[in-house]
């Protein structure tokens, strides 16, 4: 056997190891079986209808949706300004600071989460709607700062330069020229935002109070029951992920493919 062909034998057992679990929950969504069963004895959509029928299954819906989108515009906003204070400033400690806002990727999430609980105990916004934004908000804004930093130094900080040179304040120099150059990597860095705080358990279960999230009525029901309504909230949830992994793909090749025409100019 060629090498060539023992790595691609090992990447794609691997590649079912991975999806094999996953597939098997998208089937079972669809199961017609009342309790999990696997193969299902036939199709039905019963779970799904049992998810968007449940009111309290929908209000977990819009709690999600609408925590996701709150602290996803706000991690984006407070996010890329950090990146371009980070990357384009001249002071000491850039490294520390830009190393504490990746704390939130390299710390065990229960440890962010009591960390969270304490402080918004202190501050009497534990269990409030803006004490989950905000506990969203420290988990999103490291992906926020890792992608747009990436982008502000891949840009020609000489163009920004030449903008000032010309009288632009730095404000419409990053406004109109800056930003516009970066829009992509903003745009997927976003959606990395949005996906991680609608998938967010753990800090949730501390600091959300009554407020119930999809991933968290999922934990509370998984702890009471295995309810098979839960596959069928799963395979919506990786198709979500799919979707956002599609849409980072696609900005991602269109940037690539417009800077390709840019530089063959």
């Amino acid at each position: 056997m060629r090498p060539g062909l023992g790595v691609a034998a090992v990447a794609l057992a691997t590649l079912v190891f991975l999806v094999l679990p996953i597939v098997i929950v998208v089937i079972m969504s669809f199961s017609s079986a009342a309790s999990l069963q696997f193969p299902p004895p036939g199709f039905s959509l019963r779970w799904y209808h049992s998810f968007f029928g449940d009111p309290r299954w929908v209000r977990a819906l819009t709690t999600s949706t609408l925590l996701a989108f709150a602290s996803s515009i706000i991690a984006l906003v407070l996010g890329s300004a950090a990146a371009y204070g980070i990357v384009r400033g001249r002071f000491p400690g850039r490294g520390l600071i830009d190393s504490n806002f990746m704390a939130p990727l390299i710390l065990p999430t229960i440890v962010i989460a009591v960390a969270l609980y304490l402080f918004l105990a202190k501050v009497g916004l534990l269990g409030t709607a803006a004490g989950l934004v905000a506990s969203h908000v420290v988990l999103s804004v490291p992906f926020v700062v890792l992608v747009v930093g990436v982008a502000i130094r891949s840009f020609d900080e000489r163009i920004e330069q030449v903008a000032f040179t010309l009288g632009a304040s730095r404000r419409q120099t990053v406004l109109r020229v800056l930003l516009p150059n970066i829009l992509p990597s903003l745009a997927s860095a976003w959606i990395l935002a949005l996906i991680a705080s609608f998938d967010e358990v753990i800090v949730t279960l501390f600091v959300a109070g009554t407020y119930q999230t999809v991933p968290k009525r999922m934990f509370n029901e998984l702890v009471l029951e295995v309810n098979p309504t839960i596959t069928a909230i799963a395979t919506i949830l990786i198709g979500l992920s799919v979707l956002a992994i599609g849409a980072i793909g696609l900005i991602t090749a269109r940037r690539g493919g417009l800077l390709g025409t840019m530089l063959g100019r």
